[in-house]
């Protein structure tokens, strides 16, 4: 099995430059970009202070490779720092994490 890892700093770094802050604090919602060569089979985002993974967000939903999907990472918990885990249907994964919701409106994963 094939594994991805990535870091959430890219992502906020990047994010960051191409919105100039537009995401606010009342505003959860996140654009998740799949720019792999695999569709992105299950979604998970789960706050920093949690144990476990929630539940899957994708559901039977899949992104395709180059698609995208917008999610509200908004669990009633008040945080804003989550850790992202994709798995593809290749069975590989990807782990971002300490991605600030309330900051960042745009995640992407790609190819390392």
């Amino acid at each position: 099995m094939q594994h991805r890892l990535w870091t959430a700093l890219g992502a906020v770094v990047f994010a960051t430059m191409v919105l100039g802050g537009a995401a606010h604090a009342e505003n959860r919602k996140v654009k998740i970009i799949n720019e792999t060569n695999s569709d992105l089979n299950e979604f998970y985002a789960s706050n920093v202070g949690a144990s476990d993974w929630e539940e899957d967000i994708l559901g039977d939903d899949q992104v395709p490779a180059g698609g995208s999907v917008s999610i509200n990472i908004d669990d009633g918990s008040g945080y804003c720092k989550f850790d992202f885990k994709g798995v593809f249907v290749d069975d590989s994964e990807a782990i971002l994490e300490g991605v600030d919701v309330c900051e960042v409106g745009v995640v992407r994963f790609t190819e390392k």
